[in-house]
């Protein structure tokens, strides 16, 4: 196993699709929420979206089909409908084991697109809710990916020069994020 502690100060990791094996599940749950309104959502559309609020999602295939929704009560339905699916998640076990072995030896943040109760509910359900010092949702910052905000939130929780942290990622948003951060990442896909 690779050991990060003489290259960076800290280890940032998304969750959905990075810590945990959630994009088929939250899949599903998109797909049939937003049938229910009359709303295609394509599954390569679902992927370039990775890191992106629901809300957001939401507000964004609805306008661009001419759909009148609340998008935020459409965003927690789908949210409603994947915690509904929690006990079928299944964790990405090589980035879990990279979690494991730095737990202890430097600081570590999850910084996601996800909201603070699912994303809690996700690291309980892998096994490593309590090991990382710092957890940034979308509740956090005002901006989300592609802009930096969730990741220099997390460095400047750990206090750590953002420079000197690496970005555990599985989306093209998620990468544009880390970068706008001058953080290096890691394509997890």
């Amino acid at each position: 196993m690779k050991d990060y502690t003489n290259q960076y100060d800290a280890l940032i990791f998304d969750c959905d699709g990075t810590l945990t094996d959630s994009m088929p599940l939250h899949y599903v749950a998109w797909r049939d929420t937003m049938a229910r309104h009359g709303i295609e959502f394509a599954e390569d559309r679902f992927y370039g979206m990775g890191g992106m609020p629901s809300e957001k999602i939401v507000a964004t295939l609805s306008a661009e089909q001419d759909v009148s929704v609340d998008a935020s009560h459409v965003a927690v339905t789908k949210e409603a409908a994947f915690v509904g699916m929690i006990d079928q998640l299944g964790m990405k076990e090589d980035i879990v084991a990279i979690a494991r072995h730095h737990h202890g030896r430097m600081p570590m943040s999850v910084a996601s697109g996800g909201t603070r109760p699912v994303i809690d509910r996700q690291l309980k359900q892998i096994g490593l809710e309590g090991i990382f010092d710092v957890i940034v949702t979308a509740e956090d910052t005002q901006r989300h990916k592609p802009e930096p905000d969730v990741f220099l939130k997390a460095a400047e929780l750990l206090k750590v020069d953002p420079t000197r942290c690496l970005v555990f990622e599985d989306s093209p948003l998620g990468f544009a994020a880390a970068e706008a951060a001058g953080m290096d990442w890691v394509d997890v896909r």
